[in-house]
């Protein structure tokens, strides 16, 4: 069941749901706006020749208020917001279709497990031939909140989990390895 304005509002007063900072305007009929923060990373084309899932991969840190994103560029920002998810809820990121209209796409892989907590690292794709200018502050994503019918057994304790700023891949890091 997707938690309505009301849900989200009485959650968040309780401290169950944890979103700070966060204003009034941010909270929708069925989800919450998150604002771009002001951390990005590119990776570091110049420093090597291909990623793979085994090695770490290194990123070129950006901290800025603007940001420009070439025509068909790929970027990792971050949101402003740091969120707690209880051990019942998960949530679901989505793009803004004011900002999808401009072309530019936003993910995180669209899912955010229940127990997670931290700040949500975005993927960031400009699929239009211009450069899209982007104004930390702005509401760039949307979080879309639904109940599971029970308490997770194992809530999200994995190797984001707490993160601060945009975060670069850590797939390097899998056990199935």
């Amino acid at each position: 069941m997707i938690l309505s304005d009301k849900t989200i509002k009485e959650m968040l007063k309780t401290k169950e749901l944890v979103i700070e900072p966060i204003d009034d305007e941010q909270i929708q009929p069925a989800s919450v706006d998150l604002k771009l923060g002001t951390h990005f990373l590119k990776v570091d084309e110049n420093s090597i020749e291909s990623m793979s899932l085994d090695k770490e991969i290194k990123y070129v840190e950006i901290e800025s208020n603007e940001i420009i994103i070439p025509p068909n560029s790929f970027l990792l920002a971050t949101t402003r917001e740091y969120i707690k998810l209880p051990n019942n809820v998960t949530a679901f990121v989505e793009g803004r279709s004011s900002i999808g209209r401009m072309g530019l796409f936003i993910q995180n892989a669209g899912w955010v497990d229940p127990g997670f907590e931290g700040e949500i690292t975005l993927e960031l794709y400009n699929a239009n031939r211009l450069p899209i200018k982007l104004i930390s502050g702005r509401r760039i994503c949307q979080l879309v909140f639904a109940f599971m019918d029970k308490e997770a057994e194992n809530p999200y304790r994995g190797k984001y989990q707490g993160q601060r700023k945009a975060t670069g891949s850590r797939v390097f890091m899998d056990v199935d390895r």
